[in-house]
């Protein structure tokens, strides 16, 4: 494990790189760093926190998210693995934003917990660029009619896409990731509703730059880049 100093490091460096592509880019707007915590201790966590290092964590499995959540937490929780109906109840309350809504039976599940608590359930659809069948998300083509499936939910608000790309050579990615900008901006043109097009999330350790470069993301999920190689 890290050091506290090296992963202050870190964050630093990421932060200037994600600005150096930005700029190489020409692209002025924000992008929000989620640090993927998995298998990462709470104590370190803490320090992020205290330290200001970052404003939002996310987690994959909703057992770990729990045992590191705490209410007074300055930071904004995300569940950006894949999350079964079951454990909606879990951090309905807790997570500010749900990465991994990719079916209807989940929406289900969602708009029930988030209607009991009183409140809006913030997600994002998962899109499985590849077709992979190790990995959860609709099918890029049902984008527009998933989308229109959920206008019904009156406690979810979609606020975007999100996405885990293919292990693939540089070029097949760039191709996946340009469709993938381009299925965001479909989705810009039909907000409306609870259906708004405000987070691009896609991008991880070993491809942010290229998801920034040609995803049009604006929110990135980097785990090893700042805490080393997990435990």
């Amino acid at each position: 494990m890290l050091t506290f100093e090296q992963v202050e490091e870190n964050v630093a460096e990421l932060k200037r790189r994600v600005e150096a592509t930005m700029a190489k880019c020409a692209r002025t707007d924000e992008v929000k760093i989620v640090a993927a915590t998995k298998t990462q201790p709470k104590e370190l966590i803490d320090f992020i926190e205290s330290n200001r290092l970052l404003t939002d964590v996310g987690e994959n499995r909703v057992q770990e998210f729990l045992t590191k959540y705490t209410p007074a937490s300055l930071l904004r929780w995300h569940l950006i693995g894949q999350l079964q109906s079951n454990k909606v109840k879990y951090i309905i309350d807790k997570a500010a934003l749900i990465h991994s809504l990719d079916r209807y039976s989940l929406a289900d599940e969602i708009q029930k917990q988030a209607v009991k608590h009183g409140l809006t359930a913030h997600c994002l659809i998962e899109v499985n660029m590849g077709s992979e069948l190790s990995k959860g998300g609709i099918e890029p083509e049902t984008l527009e009619s998933f989308v229109d499936g959920l206008r019904v939910y009156s406690a979810i608000e979609v606020d975007g896409i999100m996405s885990v790309m293919p292990n693939v050579e540089l070029q097949p990615l760039i191709g996946y990731y340009r469709k993938f900008s381009a299925m965001f901006d479909a989705l810009k043109r039909v907000e409306g509703g609870n259906i708004h097009a405000r987070y691009c999330s896609c991008g991880m350790t070993n491809d942010y730059e290229v998801a920034l470069e040609y995803g049009g993301s604006n929110m990135i999920r980097p785990g090893r880049v700042l805490f080393g190689q997990r435990n």
